[in-house]
């Protein structure tokens, strides 16, 4: 399946730096706002060792990741939602992705201007938030015009999507996003139709100067960490000039020279990836084989048949069962005709939850 995360942030913040730094796609980064016009594109691997194990077992003709799609969105301002600067454009760009990667500023420089002329990660991030609640609100209200319309026939869809909205816009009002309120499973499905911003799930990164990388007291990053334990959202913190360096290194004994000299054991790039797959509520398993083996994206507590779904709709629709066995088992007898032999294959109907790191074989027949 298709995972897709959006760069967003205030303009001279680091985005596109960052963006260069997981796709070496070369997007251009420059001291200035709107430098980012239309969003690029990068195909991001997920660090997984458990694909890399599999590899050297089954040796297989073709290796084929997990991968999140990132999208480095133009630089906002305030009066986005009502058309200023590339608003319009960046709202639309935002909407079309699964969750938001809002990178905050969180270093001094006076080399790098600063659109409201001081660092503050706290007010940068309500600027961004407060774009797309409004930019929220006036959807809502547009649609509930509609919806109002429909009211006489007194149609009860249509009576209970107008109290769902009634209860957005209320939520608007106090400047709170949709992902702060209560809502049903009922009300959640009414509101997915509805495909508002401010719905969409949130990791923040704390971008921070070369020499405060490992400083734990960055006052900024301590300010982006509280917001986020509010709100239940993740935070990674990473120097995203540092992580371009990181990225320019193709050895990998070289890169993890670079890395021990840093002190750390990862780039903050793979955490961002781990971070943004775990965000969404996504798990991977494998299938393997001599010609190929692959690491694929699902919804955590997807059934059997669906997840076969995703390498094929015929899978799905003539799913007869599924061939487990669980990674660690696996890797514990060193390879399938093994975990056959031991009885750790298992044989699972429709109702089986594919669980993270399972290696899967589907029978189906249409």
């Amino acid at each position: 399946m298709a995972v897709q995360a959006g760069i967003v942030g205030l303009p001279n913040v680091g985005k596109s730096t960052l963006f260069n730094a997981i796709t070496k796609a070369g997007a251009e980064a420059a001291n200035y706002p709107f430098c980012t016009i239309e969003p690029n594109v990068g195909i991001v691997e997920v660090p997984d060792p458990r694909l890399d194990k599999l590899t050297e077992m089954v040796k297989p003709q073709k290796v084929v990741p997990a991968v999140v799609r990132f999208v480095d969105i133009a630089g906002l301002v305030r009066g986005a939602s009502k058309g200023e600067g590339l608003g319009n454009k960046f709202l639309s760009h935002i909407r079309e992705v699964d969750a938001i990667v809002h990178v905050v500023r969180c270093f001094e420089d006076a080399d790098v201007t600063h659109v409201d002329g001081k660092v503050s990660p706290s007010r940068d991030i309500d600027t961004i938030e407060l774009e797309l609640i409004l930019s929220d609100l006036d959807a809502v209200e547009r649609r509930m015009e509609r919806a109002r319309k429909q009211l006489k026939a007194q149609d009860k869809k249509v009576m209970a999507e107008v109290a769902v909205l009634q209860k957005l816009q209320a939520l608007f009002e106090e400047e709170k996003p949709v992902r702060a309120g209560e809502w049903t499973n009922e009300e959640k499905e009414i509101i997915k139709g509805l495909f508002l911003l401010t719905s969409k799930p949130v990791l923040y990164v704390a971008n921070v100067a070369e020499n405060e990388l490992n400083e734990p007291d960055n006052a900024m990053v301590q300010e982006v960490k509280a917001r986020a334990e509010r709100e239940g959202a993740y935070v990674v913190v990473i120097c995203a000039k540092i992580e371009a360096e990181i990225a320019e290194l193709t050895d990998q004994e070289e890169r993890a020279m670079f890395l021990s000299e840093l002190g750390l054991t990862e780039s903050g790039l793979d955490r961002l990836v781990r971070q943004t797959y775990s965000l969404l509520g996504l798990i991977t398993y494998f299938t393997a084989g001599v010609q190929e083996v692959r690491a694929w994206t699902i919804r955590n507590g997807m059934k059997a048949p669906q997840a076969a779904g995703v390498i094929h709709t015929d899978f799905e629709r003539g799913f007869i069962r599924a061939e487990v066995t669980a990674y660690d088992d696996l890797m514990a007898v060193g390879s399938q005709l093994a975990a056959r032999e031991k009885g750790l294959q298992r044989l699972e109907g429709k109702e089986y939850i594919v669980k993270d790191g399972d290696v899967v074989h589907f029978r189906f027949n249409v």
